[in-house]
């Protein structure tokens, strides 16, 4: 993302850190081993819930992407046209600017001092200036009804990944599942050196490639995905 988009994308890039999170530590629960284990995690995929849930968590983690890139577009455009919503203020006596992002800001950095007071006006004025523009800009290219889009395909996204680390896979297509959850989720922080991904890519392909031995044809979680070596197979 660009730097000029921090300000209001880091709530998505925190949601998307902490859904990585959760996901990770999830997969790390007791896996259900029974007596008939072995067998079922070769039987028909189509009665494993736990790769129902990945199916319906893919289509929200697609959505979710498809929103925020909306949103990304959509606030760059703005930003183009009419900058954020923002005023520098130079106090007297003070050399170097300080940037105010509400009126709030404004009050604090100018405080109660009387020699403040026409920097305080100007800048309220210029402030308010701005965020009539952007608010404008707004309504009619639609950034916030996104953002409120995102945000709750999002939220959406993170509850079916709370259900599929909870469910209990039964085939080994429902464990790649997992583990594309966890591979796809995590793909913006990719080069995080606290997380093993080139360990779980590894035992992604393992799982996509003994699934396809024991049962050709099967559509793997992850078989479609770059990276995976010796993992070949039809789009999940």
């Amino acid at each position: 993302m660009a730097d000029s988009d921090d300000t209001t994308t880091l709530s998505s890039v925190t949601r998307r850190m902490l859904l990585t999170g959760t996901i990770a530590a999830t997969a790390m629960w007791p896996f259900d081993y029974g007596a008939d284990a072995a067998e079922a995690l070769t039987c028909n995929a189509a009665s494993d819930p736990a790769l129902d849930l990945w199916q319906q968590w893919l289509t929200a983690h697609n959505e979710t992407q498809r929103l925020w890139k909306i949103q990304l577009d959509l606030e760059s455009r703005m930003v183009a046209a009419v900058g954020f919503p923002q005023v520098e203020i130079t106090l007297p006596g003070e050399k170097e600017p300080v940037r105010a992002f509400s009126l709030e800001d404004i009050d604090r950095i100018c405080g109660d001092a009387s020699v403040h007071q026409a920097v305080r006006t100007q800048a309220i004025i210029a402030f308010r200036e701005r965020q009539e523009a952007w608010d404008c800009l707004d309504h009619a290219l639609g950034y916030s009804r996104a953002e409120k889009a995102e945000i709750l395909s999002d939220r959406m996204e993170m509850k079916l990944a709370d259900a599929l680390m909870a469910t209990p896979a039964a085939t080994l297509a429902g464990v790649a599942g997992k583990l594309d959850a966890i591979l796809r989720a995590g793909e913006y922080f990719d080069k995080c050196p606290e997380f093993p991904w080139l360990q779980v890519r590894a035992a992604m392909a393992d799982l996509v490639r003994i699934g396809q031995v024991l049962q050709p044809g099967l559509v793997m979680p992850g078989s479609d995905r770059k990276g995976l070596p010796g993992a070949n197979g039809g789009a999940s």
